[in-house]
């Protein structure tokens, strides 16, 4: 079986490492918020470029806090799209704003910029461009609209840990942004944990009250916050793999461009790379011509031993759980043939190029198989 990912593939590469950083942590007696996670929020800050790093205890919980930090909360809106983990809408609703959604780009998958300043109203309060599958947003006019409406852009940086957009990291291009550490994502804990960046101390400071009580001193709280911290055993495993990141994100893309090369005329259309950014390819996304192409294509390649998975396959807008947004089918029509369409094959650092080659061979040859099939039909 070839599996869509592989984590003790990794792990074997550093175990060395990383049962070294599990020691020292445990040597040391000390569990929550102590030197290692100071050191790595030191570390991945400066790795952004970026002055300040807070970690907390999920991707979810770093879009919640940062939001609460920059004063979203009851009766304000936030913008963000309906094609993304569900953890983005989620993180808006914990703290009581509500979720306005514009569509994808068919491209990049991300946020389309145009749709923005149709969304806005008196009651919005920030932006939230999620960079999916490893590619960044485009950022650049969706800073420009926040500015001018006076509005905060938190930058959803979970599935995009040093990709790039125009020569610079995500996460360091607006006022604050959030990782999740989850452990499937480039840089992924073996457990959960996120973060959230910044360059403003004062917002940095207030996400470090609002992820312990609110506590400026232990025990007095100065503010209302809860519980979401990263522990010390995630933060020191995470120092390990930080300092393989790049590396990794480097084969990433080298199995992405085989992928590319192989599937050139597959009957599936590969990911676009934008212009403007550099992509990691956390996911690699395949999109076929219709659900029932992509349906039978992931059958077919689960038969023959190769792993799938659908990123994402229902809408957040058309989900039971928030039909209370009031949105209906056909109001993001990018996004809903997207779920229809899309297929995520195989994509990891230590997936061997002959499993790219396997994989590309199988998609070539159901659509070779349905080719010969429809001219026998016709």
């Amino acid at each position: 079986m070839i599996p869509v990912f592989d984590l003790k593939d990794q792990y074997n590469t550093i175990k060395d490492e990383v049962n070294e950083a599990v020691a020292r942590v445990l040597e040391s007696g000390w569990f929550i918020l102590g030197k290692e996670v100071e050191a790595f929020e030191e570390e991945f800050a400066a790795y952004c470029g970026l002055s300040h790093g807070i970690g907390v205890g999920s991707g979810t919980e770093a879009l919640h806090l940062a939001l609460l930090a920059c004063g979203v909360g009851p009766g304000d809106e936030v913008i963000t799209v309906p094609h993304t983990a569900v953890a983005t809408v989620a993180a808006i609703e914990l703290t009581g704003a509500q979720p306005v959604f514009v569509d994808i780009d068919p491209a990049s998958y991300t946020i389309v910029p145009d749709q923005l300043e149709s969304r806005i109203t008196a009651r919005t309060r920030a932006i939230v461009p999620v960079h999916l599958y490893g590619q960044a947003a485009a950022l650049d006019p969706i800073l420009e609209i926040a500015q001018r409406y006076g509005l905060t852009v938190v930058e959803d940086c979970a599935q995009a840990h040093g990709a790039k957009y125009r020569g610079r990291r995500v996460g360091s291009l607006g006022p604050v942004a959030c990782f999740s550490f989850y452990p499937t994502k480039n840089l992924g804990a073996y457990g959960d944990g996120g973060m959230v960046v910044t360059d403003d101390g004062s917002l940095a400071q207030k996400v470090r009250l609002l992820r312990q009580y609110g506590w400026e001193k232990r025990y007095v709280s100065s503010l209302k916050g809860l519980n979401s911290r990263l522990d010390e055993l995630q933060a020191a495993i995470l120092r390990v793999k930080l300092k393989h990141l790049d590396e990794w994100n480097k084969a990433r893309r080298t199995r992405a461009r085989l992928y590319d090369e192989l599937l050139a005329g597959s009957g599936v259309a590969i990911p676009t790379e934008m212009d403007y950014g550099r992509h990691v390819y956390h996911l690699y996304v395949v999109r076929c011509p219709h659900r029932a192409h992509r349906d039978e294509l992931k059958s077919y390649l689960v038969e023959h031993g190769v792993g799938t998975a659908i990123h994402y396959p229902v809408p957040i807008h058309l989900q039971e759980a928030y039909r209370d947004l009031g949105y209906r089918q056909g109001d993001f029509p990018v996004t809903e043939a997207c779920a229809d369409e899309i297929l995520s094959l195989p994509m990891y650092p230590e997936l061997r190029e002959d499993e790219v080659r396997e994989t590309s061979e199988l998609v070539k040859a159901y659509n070779s198989e349905q080719g010969e099939y429809n001219e026998q039909e016709n």
